[in-house]
Order: C-alpha cells, then sequence, then structure tokens
C-alpha cells in the first residue's frame, strides 16, 4: 500500500474577520483548503452580503440547478430542518459532480445552530487513494465513473467522471466518487460489476478513522474542497432549528490521477 497522506484533515481559524481579509491571505487560500480538505473559520459576524463577497474573491461563484435561492441573493440558497415533518436525509456526497466543471469549494454559513446535534462530516478523499493497495490503484488509474442526477428541468444530467483525480493545486490523487445512487457505469465493468465496486470504495471512503466531524456554532463558516472531500449532514437527534446558508465556488474539468 501506498503510504497514507501526514496532512492533518481539517483545520480550525481563529480571530480572522473574513470581511477584512487582505489579498494575499485570498491567494494562499486554495493552497491551505488542498492542504487540510476542510476549514472551519469561527465567530464571524458576516451577513450573506459579505458572504458573497469573500466567495466571489475565490473565484466565480455557481449555483445548483433546482435549488431555491435566497431573496436577494441569487448564488445562495439555505440548508435547513425547519417545518419537515421527519428529518432531511443526508449521506456522503459531493456536491454537483455531475457537471463537466463541478464546484471547486462549497461553503456553509451558520444562521441558526440546533441547540444538540446537526453536525456536519467529512471524508479525507487523499486519504481514500493513498488507502488503496498498489495493484487496485494502479488497476483504477484511467477509469471512469458516471455521475448522474434525476428530476432537473425535467432531464436527466450526467458526466463522466475520472475515479482517480488529479487535484489542480497540490497534484495529489483523490478518489473521486459521491453516493452511489448517483455514481454508476465503471467502463470496463459490467452495471452490477461496477456498482460493487464503486459501492466497496465508497465505504473505504467514509470509514470512520478518516473523517472530520463539525460540531456547529453561532458564528461559524465552514469551506471545503469539493475536489478532495466528501461530505454529509448527521440530523441523528438534533434538537432545534438548524439553518445554514450555502454558497459554491466554480471549479475546473477534473484531471485523471494515477
Amino acid at each position: 500500500m501506498t503510504p497514507p497522506s501526514s496532512r492533518r484533515f481539517g483545520h480550525v481559524i481563529d480571530n480572522v474577520d473574513l470581511s477584512a481579509i487582505g489579498p494575499d491571505f485570498v491567494a494562499r487560500f486554495p493552497g491551505l483548503l488542498a492542504a487540510h480538505g476542510v476549514v472551519v473559520f469561527t465567530g464571524q459576524t458576516i451577513d450573506d452580503e459579505a458572504f458573497v463577497a469573500f466567495l466571489s474573491r475565490l473565484g466565480p461563484m455557481i449555483f445548483t440547478p433546482g435549488e431555491t435561492p435566497l431573496a436577494g441573493q441569487p448564488m445562495l440558497n439555505a440548508v435547513s430542518n425547519v417545518a419537515r415533518a421527519t428529518p432531511p436525509r443526508s449521506v456522503f456526497h459531493t456536491d454537483s459532480s455531475y457537471l463537466a466543471q463541478p464546484p471547486a469549494f462549497t461553503a456553509l454559513r451558520a444562521v441558526v445552530v440546533p441547540e444538540v446535534g446537526g453536525a456536519t462530516l467529512f471524508s479525507d478523499q487523499f486519504a481514500a487513494a493513498d488507502a488503496l493497495p498498489l495493484a487496485c490503484r494502479a488497476a483504477l488509474a484511467g477509469r471512469s465513473v458516471r455521475h448522474r442526477v434525476t428530476g432537473l428541468s425535467g432531464q436527466d444530467q450526467e458526466c463522466r467522471q475520472p475515479l482517480l483525480r488529479r487535484h489542480p493545486v497540490s497534484g495529489q490523487t483523490a478518489l473521486f466518487l459521491t453516493t452511489p445512487a448517483r455514481c454508476d457505469d465503471l467502463d470496463g465493468q459490467s452495471a452490477s460489476s461496477s456498482q460493487r465496486l464503486i459501492g466497496l470504495l465508497y465505504r473505504r471512503s467514509i470509514r470512520p478513522r478518516g473523517l472530520f466531524t463539525h460540531h456547529w456554532r453561532a458564528g461559524d463558516v465552514v469551506i471545503w474542497d469539493d475536489r478532495c472531500t466528501m461530505h454529509r449532514a448527521d440530523h441523528a437527534g438534533t434538537i432545534g432549528d438548524r439553518i445554514l446558508h450555502r454558497g459554491m465556488v466554480g471549479g475546473e474539468m477534473p484531471f485523471p490521477g494515477a
């Protein structure tokens, strides 16, 4: 097996005001995200306008088709458990991976945090690739998987993506997956073999020892690199309202890794 990454997955930054950061910090930030996968900024007082202004400094923002934009903020949407008869369902996934140029970064701003629960979990997809046996990794190099979604604008949307993806900043290789319900057709495999192998790789990606868990507090802003993470919300046992505002920064066409 290849040696696992020595990076610290997940990084917390205190005492930084996102509304007042300088150009040097902005220029360094993609490298920081590549190094840690997830960055948490605590104690923020920014509103949606300042949140959008910060994300726009990282690149052009994109919006997920089918989501409902916030009033006055067309590039943001709300992630909420309010007024639901049952808790939201969340599984580990990669945002909008069915796009030819999926997002580079996704960010959430805490608006209302629950009294108990409601954490967000992240998987380290660099570590998932590094943990593959050498023979398996070699066999997967150059292979692609179909990422797809249904029900948007009355038609399916899909795109083939490299299963092993090279990060454009760090050069590391990530295992690029989303939930198996939206990820199939591994080239060179039958439908049943594709689903079996994708399911195995997905389960290896989300082992508890490879996860970073963020417990939300008022003033938190969390941003992650979609090119080397998956994420999910943990709604089990949540008490109280959970309202987060979400924005995404567009990315490049994925590069195959090895």
